[in-house]
């Protein structure tokens, strides 16, 4: 496994219909690196925002989508999720106020 830092673990929020009704349960989504675990993502969410305490969190892989140009196939990078639930006393994500 290559040497992921906590800053190197969470790429970018996922901003969708369903993330965005989801945070009312104190539930956010992000794009993460392929090769964290669940303990390192919870490090980093804690790590890098202030006041947030993290009770659990789900992540699913999704392979690389079939793609083609020409006679060539090819497959676009897989990626990974990760749902992350906050705790009742922990305060919200400040990146998702604005949205």
């Amino acid at each position: 496994m290559a040497n992921v830092q906590y800053y190197d673990v969470i790429i970018k929020p996922v901003v969708t219909e369903k993330s965005m009704n989801e945070m009312a349960y104190k539930k956010y989504t992000f794009l993460v690196h392929p090769d964290a675990n669940k303990t390192m993502i919870r490090e980093a969410v804690e790590k890098m925002f202030d006041g947030v305490k993290v009770s659990e969190v789900n992540t699913l892989n999704q392979n690389g989508k079939k793609k083609r140009r020409g006679m060539t196939i090819g497959f676009t990078p897989k990626t990974k999720k990760a749902v992350v639930t906050l705790t009742e006393d922990s305060k919200d994500i400040e990146i998702f106020e604005g949205l």
